[in-house]
């Protein structure tokens, strides 16, 4: 019989971020937890954000554990890089997993296994897309994560392949791991549903979608300008957390008084994403640089097509039966769009193709991968 592993996580982006890193996490945690074979802690600074908290499916092995307070200045973040170490002596932790690229300091000499996910070193291989100073702050993480970390996940080719040459992390160390997105997005939902949906938000009648970060590297904009190519009744819905570089989203927006056919949202609950996925006709993803583009899965499992860009590590998770144009291309990018709004034969078989490739990012086959990796480090 197999004994139950004594797992930690980093679990700060579960409860707060709504973005990539914190369904990467959340996904994670409500697959692992499925199997008796594993007792899972998770470490926050804080119980963040009531609803993301509310994602982790509530299981006798899932435990979590929030920092106690205290006088020391910037207090949870000293705890997260360096107190949280005695709490996971205290718990009986075996193995401790970074999920979002980061490690406690000193955690090596503690005698506890150490993995840490790898996204992506976009800070690294594009520092263009962030301020200086932040850009600093994350590679100089990264180089104390080299030290510290056992072992490494990277979750796509591309992120494997930074790793070796922006940190020269030999290759045994990294284990290729993909991501799987939440099951929400392979259900049909009620015409109830989607209608309720589609009221809250005055989504439009007929609209491509992306869903991202609005931020530079994400290069919406992109899409923005590919409407001047489209027809008239063809609305853009934008999801996502606001950045500066929004800000120059809605000046070109009004300056070509496309107003009326763009849409920006942020806040939207998770729960109801995969309605506004499902109305949609296209998805499209311009960004510049992805880690592996999580959106472009969640699309494909609500039966979209993917018109998105080349250059990283999207061909990866979109597979051969996306459509793949040149970033900053809009009249490009609006040809593909135009063809992928064609209802026929073609859409629904490349749409077909694309389900079949994103069954190698099924949860089972990726939860196995991890437990044999955490039984390797012990």
């Amino acid at each position: 019989m197999k004994s139950q592993l004594s797992i930690g996580f980093d679990a700060k982006r579960i409860m707060k971020n709504t973005s990539g890193l914190g369904s990467y996490g959340r996904t994670l945690i409500n697959n692992l937890s499925t199997s008796e074979d594993i007792d899972i802690h998770l470490y926050s600074p804080s119980k963040g954000r009531e609803g993301l908290r509310k994602q982790i499916i509530e299981r006798e092995n899932v435990h979590f554990h929030y920092w106690a307070g205290g006088l020391i200045p910037y207090g949870s973040s000293y705890w997260r890089s360096h107190g949280i170490i005695h709490d996971l002596k205290r718990d009986g932790i075996q193995l401790y997993h970074g999920l979002s690229g980061e490690l406690p300091i000193g955690i090596h000499k503690s005698g506890i296994k150490s993995v840490v996910t790898i996204h992506d070193l976009i800070f690294l291989h594009h520092p263009e897309f962030y301020r200086q100073h932040d850009a600093k702050v994350y590679s100089w993480k990264f180089r104390h994560t080299i030290k510290e970390a056992d072992h490494f996940i990277a979750i796509s080719e591309c992120t494997k392949r930074d790793l070796i040459e922006y940190g020269h992390v030999d290759e045994d160390r990294i284990s290729l791991i993909y991501q799987s997105c939440s099951p929400r997005f392979s259900v049909e939902y009620d015409k109830s549903v989607l209608e309720r949906v589609r009221q809250k938000y005055a989504l439009p009648q007929r609209y491509i979608l992306n869903v991202g970060t609005i931020e530079v590297r994400k290069n919406i904009l992109q899409a923005v300008k590919a409407l001047h190519y489209l027809p008239e009744d063809i609305a853009l819905v934008i999801i996502g957390s606001y950045k500066v570089y929004t800000k120059k989203v809605i000046e070109y927006v009004k300056a070509h008084h496309l107003n009326h056919r763009v849409l920006l949202l942020h806040d939207v609950p998770d729960e109801d994403l995969p309605a506004i996925y499902t109305q949609a006709e296209v998805f499209v993803y311009p960004s510049l640089y992805e880690g592996f583009g999580l959106p472009i899965l969640e699309a494909i499992n609500c039966r979209l097509p993917v018109v998105t860009c080349s250059g990283s590590s999207l061909e990866e998770a979109g597979g051969p039966d996306c459509t793949y144009v040149t970033p900053n291309d809009e009249v490009g990018m609006a040809n593909a769009i135009l063809m992928s709004l064609e209802k026929d034969a073609e859409r629904e078989q490349k749409i077909a193709k694309c389900q079949e490739y994103v069954r190698r990012f099924q949860s089972r086959d990726l939860i196995e991968q991890m437990f044999k990796l955490y039984r390797s480090l012990l």
